[in-house]
């Protein structure tokens, strides 16, 4: 299983315009092939950062995923409404810390 984070930072007066985006393709993303869960995070500190948490089955369902019509149908749109660069990595679970 992959874990991935990407960071997005938007323009104040684009929150809501992202909101909304999100909530009407997160399921296309959710039921993509080889995605396993997806969450969205609003960081504590600045109301104008978000993160996406997904969990996939592997690298190449994500990159297929980001091939797809899907992504840069909502990447093109979501990508307009950011004050920074976004930021976004990926990790192995190996290590279970109890």
């Amino acid at each position: 299983m992959i874990k991935r984070i990407v960071k997005m930072s938007f323009q104040e007066n684009k929150v809501n315009d992202f909101l909304k985006w999100f909530d009407q393709h997160k399921y296309q993303i959710k039921n993509f092939q080889g995605c396993l869960h997806l969450e969205l995070w609003k960081d504590a500190n600045c109301p104008t950062v978000f993160y996406t948490f997904s969990i996939w089955d592997s690298i190449e369902s994500i990159e297929k995923y980001r091939q797809s019509e899907i992504f840069e149908q909502v990447w093109s749109y979501t990508k307009t409404l950011f004050n920074d660069k976004p930021y976004a990595f990926s990790a192995i679970e190996e290590i279970i810390v109890k």
